[in-house]
Formats: structure tokens, C-alpha cells, sequence
């Protein structure tokens, strides 16, 4: 019989979308099954005799947490939000929760920087006004936004994580201003980067770009009210989870 603890991947389809994943480094530790996906109603069985459910954004709510066999101590999330996994339920059970804040901390990063690049200088728009073949069409070109990012503001809401910490790098390689919003008040300590509180955040920067987790008091946290207080001219970038944002307040802003 061994002795290694029992695991369980209940959305491997998700993980292993591609068929490039390799399972050796958990199978070297643990005795582990897979499968594709599973339903709330199949967590519970294919969890019997478990110890650690991993799963990938799969909603594991409270009543399928209180429906979980004994034998399971550990539920992880591959991946860095674990906003589908009710914490304090699993909590009550005495199930650990786990996750991997930095798997894509770079990939996150260079996506922020990227699209602030591409708002500097309507690189979108220009690469449709190629793909049209207008060649006599290019003078309108310059009527489009085109700035320099050296000098601009950029705002980080929740900035002091390992994805806010990448983009300022590279924010500040760029020559642009840092600011940071987050629960705790003290100083970066960093030259170029400013704690300030949201309102000045908001009203200062020319992208505001979003870096917390997505939680009750985060939920909609930049809304119609938020909005107003930016700047006509600025963008807002959001890789976090989408429900911070009030989309419907977005749009009508």
C-alpha cells in the first residue's frame, strides 16, 4: 500500500488544453488520477480517499466543499486567482486552499506593457487602416493619438503584488511615472514609484491598470464614480478578473 498522499485533478481539459503538459513532477510525489473535467455533482466521489483536489478556475462552492469526504486536507488552484474556491468554507472544513501567484507573472507584465504601447500610438487602428490597402488614406493617420510614453503617469490599483511589481519595472525602464494604490499606505521605497490613495491615482494617471485579487470589497470597485474621477485622455487596462470593473458602468462611462 503507499504511503504517498492521494491527489486529483478534476479539469485536466483545462490545464492540458494543448497536450504539452506533463504530470511527472506530481506523479514523483503523489498517487495521482486525472480527468478532463467533472461536474459539482462528481466532485465528491472522484475526491473519496483523497487528500488534494487541484483544479484550474473550476467553481468549488460552498456546498460542494461541505459535501467533501474527510480525507481531503488541500484544495490547489493552478493558477494565480482563487476567487472560484470558497476560502471561508473550506476554511470551516479545515481545508487548506492553495495557489500559484507567480506562474505567469512576466506573461501578465509584458501583456500591461504591451497594450500601453499600443494605446500610445493607435498601433490597432493603424494595422486595420493597412489591411484596407489605402495607400492615399495615410495622411488621416495623424489625427490619431500618437505620444511618447516617457513622462506619462501610469497607475497600479494593487500594485504591490509580483505582476504590479513587473509592470512598474518596465514602466519605469520606459521613462514613465509609478503610481501605487494599495491597502497598506507605506512608501515603495522605490525612486519613480509614489503611494497615493485611489482618488489621486485615479485623477493623476494616464492608464490606470488593475492588480488585485477579486474579493467582496473588490468586487465592482472601479465604477461610474471611479470613472469620472480619470482623466478624459486615459485607459483604463484591467488583467485582473473582470468583475472589478462595473462593466455596465464601463460602458455607459
Amino acid at each position: 500500500m503507499s504511503l504517498r498522499p492521494c491527489a486529483v485533478v478534476l479539469n485536466g481539459g483545462k490545464l492540458n488544453f494543448d497536450g504539452k503538459l506533463s504530470y511527472a513532477a506530481l506523479e514523483a510525489v503523489v498517487d495521482l488520477k486525472t480527468y478532463d473535467d467533472t461536474t459539482a455533482s462528481q466532485v465528491a466521489e472522484r475526491a473519496a480517499g483523497t487528500a488534494i483536489l487541484i483544479t484550474k478556475e473550476m467553481p468549488i462552492p460552498g456546498e460542494v466543499i461541505a459535501a467533501l469526504p474527510d480525507s481531503v486536507r488541500l484544495i490547489c488552484e493552478a493558477g494565480t486567482g482563487f476567487n472560484n474556491i470558497d476560502v471561508a468554507a473550506a476554511k470551516e472544513r479545515g481545508i487548506a486552499v492553495t495557489n500559484v501567484p507567480s506562474y505567469s507573472t512576466q506573461a501578465v507584465a509584458h501583456l500591461v506593457i504591451t497594450a500601453i504601447m499600443s494605446f500610445s500610438c493607435s498601433l490597432v487602428t493603424q494595422q486595420r487602416k493597412v489591411a484596407t490597402g489605402d495607400r492615399l488614406g495615410w495622411r488621416s493617420l495623424g489625427t490619431l493619438p500618437h505620444f511618447e510614453l516617457s513622462g506619462t503617469t501610469l497607475g497600479l490599483v494593487g500594485g504591490r503584488g509580483s505582476i504590479g511589481t513587473a509592470v512598474a519595472d518596465v514602466a519605469l525602464a520606459l521613462g514613465m511615472r509609478v503610481l501605487i494604490s494599495s491597502r497598506s499606505t507605506t512608501p515603495s521605497g522605490r525612486e519613480g514609484v509614489e503611494t497615493v490613495d485611489l482618488p489621486t491615482l485615479l485623477r493623476r494617471s494616464d492608464f490606470v491598470s488593475i492588480h488585485c485579487p477579486l474579493t467582496g470589497e473588490t468586487r465592482h470597485s472601479i465604477g461610474a464614480a471611479e470613472l469620472a474621477q480619470m482623466k478624459q485622455s486615459a485607459y483604463v487596462i484591467n488583467t485582473a478578473r473582470g468583475a472589478i470593473i462595473n462593466e455596465a458602468e464601463l460602458v455607459a462611462a
